[in-house]
């Protein structure tokens, strides 16, 4: 009897502060500062975020429109770089300058897929001399990304530490290293600065 009480304010309370804690934008990089809510205070929290109408299709509907809708946002911010509606792996100073240092430079990787097609072309040639010239060129491209990666992560690092000294930088060595993996052209968010322009 007693203890059912004192769970019910202690859900209550928590909701309270998760609730609070929330109302603030935070840093995707930056430690949450409070304890993950239990299941039942964040399951009373996702159902008190749509205000339900009595009618399940109506609510499902509603639910159905607002995820289309915010999909849309975060579609339009991929395109145009709109911090506010980005994923929270694309957010933040740090992402956006690791962001415009990977696409202002040219790099080996991004050209890994074109030549992984000619090369497999070339190795499909049933002639002992192209296939070993296929695997030649295999192992060259790939000493060339090793090569231009660990380049990129010193003079990266480098950069990171000069401009945010006191931001949180973790992961950003590897988000720009799967960036320039991607073609530039297929890269999303879209690159915001052009080749050889400083970030």
């Amino acid at each position: 009897m007693f203890g059912s009480r004192s769970s019910k304010e202690e859900k209550a309370a928590a909701t309270d502060k998760v609730s609070a804690d929330l109302s603030q934008p935070r840093d995707p990089q930056a430690p949450k500062g409070r304890p993950t809510p239990k299941r039942a205070v964040a399951q009373s929290q996702r159902k008190a975020v749509v205000a339900s109408t009595g009618n399940r299709k109506e609510d499902a509907k509603r639910a159905r429109e607002r995820r289309r809708s915010e999909m849309a946002k975060q579609r339009e911010a991929l395109a145009n770089g709109d911090e506010r509606y980005l994923p929270t792996r694309d957010k933040g100073p740090v992402r956006r300058f690791v962001r415009d240092y990977v696409d202002s430079r040219y790099s080996v990787a991004e050209m890994f897929l074109p030549l992984a097609v000619v090369i497999l072309v070339l190795s499909m040639v049933r002639q002992p001399a192209i296939q070993s010239i296929a695997l030649m060129l295999w192992l060259g491209v790939i000493v060339l990304i090793v090569l231009d990666s660990i380049g990129l992560v010193f003079r990266l690092r480098k950069s990171l530490n000069e401009r945010f000294p006191n931001e949180p930088r973790r992961g950003a060595i590897a988000y720009g290293l799967m960036r320039t993996l991607q073609m530039r052209r297929l890269r999303l968010p879209k690159p915001q600065v052009k080749r050889g322009e400083r970030p």
